[in-house]
């Protein structure tokens, strides 16, 4: 018989070291998310769509204008002095000038909804195209205001993104074709950069204005500052019943968040530092748990063979819905929300509506979940629904796109649909070049509502950046990627392109103290 003492000789086992399993706490997150793309309840959808892009444009434009003043006042090409013009009908042949506008993409790949009405297709579908761009010569690049329209030509095109939506300042002059030749072309760039815990600090009285300046204190290299905190990013987690050839990863993710998967000194290290995790679209699959069904269905038991039509449902069909991915889903959040607080933006696959910007997932989604939500109150925010100083729930279900503050900093976020769109119009792979670009437009969706659908705003547009952000995220992205851009007044933003969980099982962390990146890969092997 093999005594104890035998056994914990060969190092198999080992004696209870007598010591209490530390008890680990996570950290807490200063969290205020910005109401900018709430919408209200009863919204009309009678107006117009023209009204968001002259919005657009008086917003931009003055910015526009006055970097193109600051670069090209007083240029002189070819012993003429570069003038500028008020309106795009006021460009002359042969006169050099410069002139802001409005870009507009005309493509024949583009989906037309003049052409839905000549075809009588009222009921219009999603494009399925994967590129708007040709690349045969057939788009051209327009700019047009309030008085009219010019085609845009040159070499200097090839060099910027250019997409519907986006507002430019174009230096040149209109050739024998009528068209301008673009010698030089400007954005607005980087809005104005608030800076850190600016929010915080305004909500904050005189009483407690000391207590922000020791705050502000610690965080900048204080020697008693703080372990320093990290937000998890994710999206396209896309919970399904038909797919579960990652179902063994998502439950890692899971254990890993909660601090469940790893040695303890890992624990205690890493993952009770993660104090907000981010889910930036595409939670539920739309994968279809049933084959799919014939047209018709083959007598086999005659011998005429007929085919018998199938019995026709008006109205809601309550088989077509399964509600197996969303209770995954809710499953997944009611395990995790008593240990760390989740922010989620719904995306092109979620039960939400379609277009931009998309609202908050209903809360009767989450049966188990909706308990961490915080409690619906009349206030003073619109629809008289949304307070302005109410505290956030430790389950915060957000907007697509959303903006908020995270330990001080600017965060702007979207699920995805804006980049995608953006992709589609030119001939690059260089999806962070796109988000870049977006960041200088000063517009987070420009090919809304041309082709990316939206509400049609009329007397503001929530997609113009106001502010310049300090993290730039976009969800549901074929892989990994993050930069750093520059601003000309000292703005710095980083951008952090989401890789779709379902495709590459990564997960993003982002340091809230100094805004780098880590990838964590989820493998089950």
């Amino acid at each position: 018989m093999v005594t104890l003492d035998e056994v914990l000789g060969s190092g198999l086992l080992q004696k209870p070291s007598g010591d209490a399993p530390e008890a680990l706490q996570r950290q807490i997150t200063n969290y205020k998310p910005l109401h900018t793309f709430q919408l209200e309840k009863t919204r009309p959808y009678q107006q117009q769509y023209a009204d968001i892009y002259f919005l657009r444009l008086t917003k931009i434009r003055p910015a526009v204008e006055a970097a193109a003043s600051a670069a090209w006042e007083g240029t002189v090409l070819g012993g003429e002095k570069v003038k500028r013009v008020e309106r795009v009908l006021d460009v002359r042949q042969g006169e050099l000038c410069w002139v802001a506008g409005t870009v507009y993409m005309d493509m024949p790949l583009k989906p037309s909804i003049l052409e839905d009405v000549s075809k009588d297709r009222w009921i219009s579908a999603p494009t399925s195209v994967g590129h708007y761009y040709s690349g045969n010569g057939d788009d051209a690049v327009m700019l047009e205001d309030d008085s009219g329209r010019i085609r845009l030509v040159g070499n200097a095109l090839q060099n910027h993104f250019m997409v519907t939506g986006c507002i430019v300042a174009v230096m040149g002059t209109e050739n024998a074709n009528g068209e301008f030749e673009v010698i030089d072309l400007l954005f607005a760039e980087l809005p104005p950069q608030p800076e850190r815990w600016s929010l915080s600090k305004g909500k904050k009285g005189a009483d407690s204005s000391e207590d922000v300046e020791m705050m502000d204190a610690s965080f900048s290299g204080h020697p008693h500052r703080p372990s320093s905190k990290k937000i998890a990013l994710v999206s396209g987690l896309e919970f399904s019943n038909a797919d579960t050839s990652y179902a063994m990863e998502l439950n890692l993710l899971l254990e890993y968040l909660l601090g469940e998967a790893l040695e303890p000194s890992v624990q205690r290290d890493e993952l009770s530092h993660i104090t907000r995790l981010i889910i930036a679209g595409n939670s539920i699959s739309t994968t279809a748990a049933e084959q799919a069904k014939p047209a018709a269905a083959f007598d086999t038991t005659t011998v005429t063979n007929k085919f018998q039509p199938q019995n026709k449902k008006y109205g809601y069909d309550s088989s077509s819905y399964n509600p197996i991915p969303s209770q995954l889903f809710d499953n997944f959040l009611s395990e995790l929300l008593p240990t760390m607080p989740v922010t989620l933006l719904p995306g092109a696959l979620d039960p939400a509506n379609a277009s931009y910007p998309q609202q908050p997932i209903h809360p009767a989604m989450f049966p188990q979940s909706r308990t961490y939500m915080s409690p619906p109150r009349a206030g003073v925010g619109k629809d008289r629904d949304v307070p302005e100083d109410e505290e956030p729930g430790w389950f915060d279900n957000v907007t697509n796109p959303w903006e908020g503050e995270i330990e001080g900093w600017r965060v702007l976020g979207t699920g995805g649909q804006n980049l995608d769109d953006v992709f589609k119009y030119v001939e690059s792979e260089d999806r962070l070049g796109m988000m870049e670009a977006m960041c200088r437009w000063r517009c987070v969706a420009p090919t809304a509502p041309d082709t990316l659908w939206a509400y049609p705003f009329q007397e503001d547009e929530p997609f113009v950046t106001k502010e310049c952000p300090h993290l730039f995220f976009v969800g549901c992205q074929p892989e990994f990627g993050t930069r750093v851009i520059h601003g000309p007044d000292g703005q710095a933003v980083r951008l952090i392109s989401v890789p779709s969980f379902s495709e590459t099982r990564e997960v993003v962390l982002v340091d809230t103290e100094t805004l780098d990146v880590e990838r964590v890969k989820i493998v089950a092997e």
